[in-house]
């Protein structure tokens, strides 16, 4: 069968580097003995490295061409393929409701949609690794009192321990994108809850974050509004703060206190 053409609708970089795709593959070994999901295998150029590693596997594909192709080239693995929308799917139902690795050469396009279902579906996801654009891999891993920090890396690094593991050159896929590439490990931290509410921390962070560049107390009046709020709410010393400079801890704070506002305001 004919190699798969890389469709550009779909953000579709075919890696051609063998060692580079066999070191994304190894990143799964942290969590050793869990089934892996693999998303957009295209050829399966990092398929062929997961299949050695002898655990369930399974893989998610949206483009036909690239289904046929892996049912032809993988044929041990054909009832595995998944001719699905992965951000469409439940994740419950891929292994039995039961815990796996995500891996992938993620499209640029939706791997911030992949990593926000991700933390939809932690609870079943204690590792996810895999390479996406440096840019993106650069804010997941960035910390606070950075450029890079932003939504992603407060989301992400509430539940996930982050490492930042290589940078890939453009040259190493068909086609070339336009920009470096990073490998990056995630994996599930010890924490349960974050003791605040977790709806609203989601608001919080992203409210704050789509203006970054002004105080909390101006980029919070989206969510904390009206009459009834405290005269003294705006006044506390975090409010003239900037979201970049907040640490996880801190937001979790925050988020108490706009939830306490809310109530009084009921």
């Amino acid at each position: 069968m004919k190699k798969v053409t890389p469709k550009k609708n779909l953000g579709q970089h075919f890696l051609t580097d063998l060692d580079i795709a066999r070191r994304i593959a190894d990143t799964v070994d942290a969590c050793p003995d869990l089934p892996v999901l693999e998303v957009g295998p295209g050829m399966g150029v990092l398929t062929q490295y997961l299949v050695e590693k002898q655990r369930p596997l399974k893989v998610v594909e949206i483009d036909r061409e690239s289904v046929a192709y892996l049912q032809e080239n993988f044929p041990n693995l054909r009832d595995k393929i998944i001719g699905e929308d992965f951000l469409r799917m439940d994740l419950r139902t891929l292994f039995d409701g039961g815990q796996f690795v995500l891996t992938g050469n993620y499209p640029y396009d939706i791997s911030s949609q992949i990593f926000f279902k991700m933390l939809d579906f932690k609870d079943i996801i204690p590792c996810c690794t895999g390479m996406i654009q440096r840019e993106v891999a650069q804010r997941i891993a960035s910390q606070p009192n950075t450029k890079a920090y932003g939504i992603l890396s407060v989301m992400i690094q509430a539940w996930y321990n982050v490492e930042y593991l290589f940078t890939v050159d453009e040259g190493v896929f068909n086609p070339p994108p336009k920009v470096k590439s990073a490998v990056i490990r995630m994996t599930r931290n010890d924490v349960t809850s974050l003791g605040c509410d977790e709806n609203l921390f989601k608001r919080v962070v992203k409210a704050v974050f789509n203006q970054r560049r002004k105080m909390l107390r101006v980029s919070l009046r989206q969510i904390v509004s009206g009459n009834g709020v405290s005269p003294d709410f705006f006044q506390h010393d975090i409010m003239t703060k900037r979201p970049e400079q907040l640490t996880i801890a801190q937001f979790v704070e925050l988020t108490n206190m706009v939830e306490a506002e809310l109530a009084k305001n009921a």
